[in-house]
């Protein structure tokens, strides 16, 4: 039998949890492999103002989750159910989430490789000195990296690839890299599920812009009015265009005919006459250069005409003499 202490924590820890499900509308569901407990208090220091953490053991709360919903009927909450599998946690939060999601991700700090740890990224080893002497040579040529003697100190000549992600460090790739100081991975709160609005989605949803957005709409639009228009099949998206296409057909009608309304009437009007619209244009740019220049056009008008050059006539000359 559970001891009294022991059902007290129980109780607490539902009541927190269930004041937590009815006072938030968002979380974030986070991996909590290989985090500290100094690292988690670093994480809930930063996240005091908007958000708070929530760790424990997956029955415990699936069934606060699951009590809640029975005592409230608020089944928002259900797809956590589900989701809650492995080391994870729940962070509620009621500040904007991309930058909640950005904050969580700060928290990461450096770990050694250790032996039998399953890589979660590639490790290289850069070229260039370690400041080993000459005597770990075999060290090196155990695991096949090329090096060499420079000043006195081992140098690896190229880069490296020592080990892949999703494979297990073995004990040579660890002492090496403990022997170069190299701390080839990072750890801290994986977001893997965002929860808002009853839906759980993947974190890269908050990397999607506005404009990303209006953009692919803006292209499904530009596609549905092209197959509508092409199947002669009229839609919300293509009637603009062939409101658009008709009255180009009526207006080739209406010039290449003795048909006219309001609209044709310019158009005809250019067509008998395009020198009209082309002076119109200049006189209309001269009317508002004054406006535009002000004292200048007047500086400009107070000049002297300039003398005009003498004729043929006056010199009594002709270009036929």
């Amino acid at each position: 039998m559970p001891s009294a202490a022991k059902l007290n924590k129980k109780e607490e820890y539902d009541s927190r949890l269930c004041g937590f499900l009815e006072e938030y509308d968002r979380a974030f569901l986070v991996h909590a492999d290989n985090v500290g407990s100094k690292q988690f208090q670093e994480i809930r220091r930063g996240l005091r103002e908007h958000s708070v953490v929530i760790m424990g053991k997956n029955t415990m709360m699936k069934r606060s989750i699951r009590l809640y919903i029975e005592r409230t009927g608020n089944d928002k909450w259900s797809p956590l159910l589900e989701a809650l599998v492995g080391n994870v946690g729940l962070i509620f939060t009621k500040g904007d989430l991309t930058e909640v999601r950005d904050e969580i991700n700060r928290y990461k700090v450096g770990a050694p490789a250790r032996v039998g740890l399953v890589a979660p990224n590639d490790v290289f080893v850069p070229a260039g000195g370690t400041g080993l002497d000459p005597s770990q040579t075999n060290f090196f040529q155990a695991l096949n990296i090329p090096t060499k003697i420079n000043k006195g100190t081992v140098e690896i000549t190229t880069d490296v690839h020592l080990v892949q992600a999703g494979t297990k460090v073995g004990s040579s790739e660890a002492t090496l890299l403990a022997k170069l100081g190299i701390k080839p991975f990072s750890y801290g709160l994986v977001v893997q599920q965002v929860f808002e609005s009853g839906s759980l989605y993947n974190p890269k949803a908050l990397d999607i812009k506005q404009d990303d957005l209006l953009g692919h709409v803006t292209s499904a639009i530009n596609t549905v009015a092209a197959i509508s228009l092409q199947l002669n099949y009229p839609t919300l998206a293509s009637i603009p265009h062939s409101v658009v296409n008709g009255y180009k057909n009526v207006l080739a009608v209406a010039v290449a005919t003795e048909y006219s309304f309001p609209l044709a009437e310019k158009v005809k009007a250019y067509l008998a006459d395009p020198s009209a619209f082309a002076s119109a244009a200049p006189a209309a740019e001269s009317a508002a250069a004054p406006a535009a220049g002000g004292g200048e056009s007047k500086k400009a008008a107070e000049k002297e005409p300039e003398p005009e050059e003498e004729s043929d006539e006056d010199l009594g000359m002709s270009l036929f003499d």
